[in-house]
């Protein structure tokens, strides 16, 4: 389902139109005085054919006008479609969709009992957002243990692909796995212009804070230029480590190192699909931890999703994580503070759905919890219908002093569309909940978690298709 654009209706701003021309600004700056190392030959001579200075070592200073050119190429949205060919996702405006993160090295209950992932968590996270409705992409939420490390991400992909039809955010290692990760999309799609008229993957790659551009990042990023495969290109510049304190400069500095992919990603193809982002990651000086919900991240984050409007390029989000280590009351806070903030600001592409433990953990139940804390912004987000038939007057004439508003007609027409109803939150007396076996909000997520993960069917890939992909990965670096 493509979710409604929210600009007519709610939205809010914390940058001011001054402060937005003063970033971009110093982004160029940055990007003209300072430069960025960048350890790629191939997008080094792409820099240096287009007229950047480059350095004996490496470093490209970029002119204000190949970045301003590339802003101007570069997709205002990006359609996304499902394993089966539907539009799920229209990347851009205020338009925000919501999914899981990706390579978590443990996965946690309810009960607080911690494993290492393998690949049957990708299966069951993957089987359990095929379910929700208000989960619209997936990511592997695992990096398997139990698999060989260069098939991981190959494998993490055909399992996803196989246990849902939701598009995928995938990651991949270098060049080559994510060309028989696009080879599997051709198995799907039946072929190379189908994969690229209907893309139903988004690759994941980033530098290295402070203005470190890596071979692989590279190869990538240019790779999707290459095939057309959407590419998202973000940083992760931690503020009083690797990047300034201030959120000002700490946004400026990830936004300049994701330009400089835009940059490199545009002279390769120009019009190809690209999400800028920075992941503006806050160093608790107290704890030495990076923190995904300190107000300096939200800040941050949000004023990153301003300057994606600013420059109406798609971008790259967050939404229903937490650093609580369990899925617990602080989790659920958490999770809903930054899903409300990533909806109401109109950020796009929101991933780390179920992320617990600063980004190290998955929980199958806080994905479940987020699900419902998406559906109920998603209302909130739809604003108050003002016409005719919603100030119902003709109604309130009819009823007058002397009757009731239970029984007519107009209740009758509005009370499924004009009433958001939980599946989670519960709203019976206490004599009821108490019958029920007065579960908390956590035990009713993990009760419909094994109903999910008990009933659900995806629908199933053919046998032919299911060879072909294996095919693939038996074969690969073998």
């Amino acid at each position: 389902m493509i979710r409604n654009d929210i600009s007519k209706t709610i939205k809010f701003s914390f940058l001011s139109q001054e402060d937005k021309d003063n970033i971009h600004a110093t982004i160029l700056k940055i990007l003209e005085e300072v430069g960025q190392k960048v350890f790629q030959k191939e997008a080094i001579r792409l820099l240096r054919d287009a007229g950047c200075m480059v350095d004996e070592k490496g470093v490209v200073k970029i002119p204000s006008k190949l970045v301003e050119k590339a802003l101007s190429t570069a997709p205002e949205s990006i359609k996304v479609y499902d394993r089966e060919e539907n539009l799920a996702m229209d990347l851009g405006g205020n338009r925000s969709y919501f999914g899981t993160g990706s390579d978590l090295l443990y996965s946690v209950d309810s009960e607080g009992n911690r494993h290492r992932c393998v690949l049957e968590d990708i299966v069951r996270a993957a089987r359990v957002c095929d379910a929700l409705l208000n989960i619209d992409f997936i990511m592997s939420l695992a990096q398997p243990s139990d698999t060989a490390p260069e098939k991981s991400y190959l494998m993490s992909f055909a399992t996803m692909a196989e246990n849902s039809i939701k598009p995928i955010v995938s990651t991949a290692e270098g060049r080559d796995d994510l060309k028989e990760i696009w080879e599997i999309c051709c198995i799907l799609r039946g072929g190379e212009e189908a994969v690229r008229n209907k893309p139903y993957t988004i690759l994941y790659a980033e530098p290295i804070s402070p203005f470190k551009h890596p071979v692989d990042s590279l190869d990538k990023l240019l790779f999707c230029a290459e095939k057309g495969i959407p590419v998202l290109y973000t940083p992760a510049p931690i503020a009083g480590s690797t990047a300034p304190m201030t959120m000002a400069g700490h946004v400026a500095q990830g936004l300049a190192e994701s330009f400089t992919g835009l940059v490199i990603h545009q002279l390769k193809a120009e019009g190809a699909p690209f999400v800028m982002g920075v992941g503006p990651s806050v160093l608790d000086m107290k704890t030495g931890t990076c923190c995904y919900n300190a107000p300096e991240f939200y800040l941050a984050y949000i004023a990153a999703v301003e300057m994606s409007h600013y420059y109406n390029i798609p971008n790259w989000g967050y939404g229903g994580c937490s650093d609580s280590h369990i899925p617990d009351g602080q989790a659920t806070l958490e999770a809903g503070s930054m899903t409300f903030l990533a909806t109401m600001s109109g950020s796009n592409l929101n991933h780390d759905v179920g992320y617990l433990d600063f980004g190290r953990t998955g929980s199958l139940e806080l994905i479940v919890i987020t699900d419902e804390i998406i559906s109920q912004v998603r209302r909130l987000s739809q604003g108050v219908p003002v016409n005719e038939e919603t100030l119902a007057f003709d109604a309130i004439r009819d009823v007058g002093y002397k009757g009731e508003f239970l029984t007519h007609e107009h209740t009758a027409k509005h009370v499924r569309s004009a009433q958001w109803q939980p599946q989670l939150i519960s709203r019976t007396g206490f004599e009821e909940w108490e019958a029920a076996g007065s579960k908390s909000f956590i035990d009713r997520a993990h009760q419909r978690l094994e109903e999910i993960l008990k009933t659900h069917t995806t629908l199933k890939l053919s046998k032919e298709k299911l060879q072909a992909i294996q095919a693939r990965i038996d074969k690969f670096k073998k």
